[in-house]
């Protein structure tokens, strides 16, 4: 009887992981079945270098998704340089720092704010960041680029802190204890010793919220300005159109099976390879950082 229980929790162990493989491949298939025709048909190059996006002109459509690709990345980047360095911040001071009582109301807080809908940010961007930023900096518009870095830098803290903060807990205690018995002061030990120790958990944490950042839809499209106009990366006050806001925008009204449509699914092609990218980069810079340190240990043991 026992044996026959453990068989049937793998074979449906087996068929879950099957399920979430099956379901990657058929978005997979789906999205490059859909758009590639599209960039066969417009052109690799004006589809991904093109600066103008007009599809709805009569005589001869444009389409160029190349300030869209830019402004993803210009928002995603601002994201990352205001928010992960809070999330990690946030994370050490949880996990080694923050008194139970203030612990015990943080934690509760955090949950909450991963669970608000993005459309409640995008209010929160308009009705707060917005009229904020166009009353300090005489804007013309509040809806820029720079409040849409600002929503995203706030969605992401629920990501990077709870994931970063979780693999700092899991480091052992002996190491932060012998860093200690050493002479190394609480705050040492933790940035010289924990931190470095949870670095691999650390990177996943700001992959996954990079991968947040750069697929937000609903925030980035109440806040961004949806200009589809070339940005240069100080524009920060002007606004921006994002790939997945274009995609949210037009695929409404354009018309099944046209280009048109075809050229927004292919604009989801990219921005899928893009997070592919980001998660390989990270794999591939955490990778050799453990085994430069690897090495470094090994010529340690070596020279003793």
């Amino acid at each position: 009887m026992l044996k026959f229980r453990e068989t049937a929790m793998r074979v449906t162990f087996f068929i879950a992981a099957l399920t979430s493989v099956a379901a990657v491949v058929l978005i997979c298939v789906f999205l490059f079945a859909q758009g590639i025709p599209a960039i066969g048909e417009v052109g690799i190059l004006n589809f991904l270098l093109g600066e103008r996006w007009q599809p709805l002109h009569r005589e001869s459509p444009v389409f160029g998704i190349l300030p869209f690709i830019l402004g993803s990345i210009y928002v995603t980047a601002g994201a990352i340089i205001l928010g992960v360095p809070i999330g990690i911040f946030t994370a050490i001071f949880m996990a080694k720092m923050c008194p139970k009582g203030i612990y015990g109301f943080v934690k509760p807080a955090l949950n909450l704010l991963a669970g608000i809908p993005s459309v409640v940010y995008g209010f929160f961007g308009m009705m707060v960041v917005v009229p904020m930023l166009f009353d300090t900096f005489d804007m013309v518009d509040g809806r820029s680029m720079l409040a849409a870095s600002i929503i995203l830098g706030i969605m992401i803290l629920p990501t990077v802190i709870t994931i970063a903060e979780t693999n700092l807990r899991a480091v052992p205690q002996e190491l932060y204890e012998g860093a200690v018995a050493l002479g190394a002061s609480h705050e040492r030990a933790v940035f010289k010793v924990i931190l470095p120790a949870a670095r691999s958990g650390v990177m996943a944490a700001v992959v996954l919220g990079v991968g947040r950042a750069i697929g937000e839809t609903m925030a980035v499209t109440m806040v961004a300005g949806n200009q589809p106009a070339m940005r240069m990366p100080y524009e920060l006050f002007r606004g921006i159109r994002t790939m997945t806001a274009n995609i949210v925008m037009e695929m409404g009204y354009s018309q099944v099976g046209s280009l048109h449509q075809g050229a927004l699914i292919a604009t989801g092609v990219v921005l899928f390879i893009f997070v592919l990218i980001i998660n390989a980069l990270f794999s591939t810079l955490s990778r050799e950082k453990n085994i430069k340190d690897d090495m470094k240990k090994s010529e340690k043991d070596s020279d003793m």
